[in-house]
């Protein structure tokens, strides 16, 4: 009589497959979402949009939840989400950016808002494209920001590039292991610190402290993803431990980093 065979029991619980892609003030998490993800909040903005299937999803206070194929969820609002082994893209807006605040203007009065399936499908259809051939993650980094400029209802672009803002995040970039206040970035740069301030507002559309909070997860998350341990990742974009960047990722995304499995490479760029 044959033996069954033991039940696979995995290490760290699994949202989905798939790449993670980052920018400052933004984010992509796209792939196949796998299973449920407990009722949480988050600090970032959060745009699900199926690309197959569909996905469901429940806010605080909903008696049951709902099938939908794109969903707007507010900053700091209690939801939560199953991915039921739907195509997903998952798009991150930190709220008080020039795209955060057209999508709290818009959706002002919704805790969780679901999106029409055509205005849904509109939304992801060309980033859907891009991911299926294997675009490369600036490719698609691209797309996303469109899918978030289309919901958003195309906010206000920033002024044209100041040189000495540009230069100033090459400058942080190169230093993110380390502390960075402004009166140092500024002086960098060859600025005043109120003037510093200013322009990087018009420029990046946030403030230095979210800046660099989503340029240090990123960095983080895609070392991670290139092969560097967890540890190591997070040390080298300024966190002090695994723990603290997994802390940050919940607080910003809902989800810890581990929870998103990077798909295999075959056939990408």
């Amino acid at each position: 009589m044959a033996t069954a065979a033991a039940p696979v029991v995995l290490k760290r619980p699994v949202a989905g497959v798939g790449r993670v892609i980052g920018w400052p003030g933004g984010g992509v998490w796209i792939g196949r979402f796998l299973g449920p993800v407990q009722e949480h909040a988050h600090h970032a903005i959060q745009i699900s949009l199926a690309m197959d299937g569909a996905f469901r999803i429940r806010g605080a206070g909903w008696p049951e939840a709902r099938e939908a194929r794109g969903v707007v969820v507010m900053p700091d609002r209690h939801h939560s989400f199953d991915g039921c082994g739907a195509s997903v893209a998952t798009l991150f807006v930190e709220p008080n950016s020039s795209q955060g605040a057209a999508l709290r203007d818009r959706f002002a009065g919704f805790d969780v808002a679901i999106l029409p399936q055509e205005e849904a499908h509109a939304a992801v259809q060309h980033l859907h494209k891009q991911y299926d051939e294997g675009a490369p993650d600036d490719l698609l980094a691209q797309y996303a920001q469109g899918a978030v400029c289309r919901i958003a209802g195309n906010p206000a672009m920033a002024p044209s590039d100041d040189p000495r803002i540009t230069a100033a995040l090459a400058w942080m970039r190169a230093r993110l292991s380390s502390p960075i206040r402004l009166e140092e970035v500024a002086a960098a740069v060859h600025l005043s610190p109120g003037r510093f301030r200013h322009l990087f507002v018009a420029q990046t559309g946030t403030s230095l402290r979210a800046w660099l909070l989503w340029a240090r997860v990123d960095q983080a998350v895609q070392a991670a993803f290139h092969g560097r341990s967890w540890t190591e990742a997070a040390h080298e974009a300024g966190f002090s431990d695994a723990a603290h960047l997994t802390r940050t990722c919940r607080r910003v995304f809902g989800l810890a980093p581990t929870m998103l499995v990077p798909e295999e490479p075959v056939g990408r760029n």
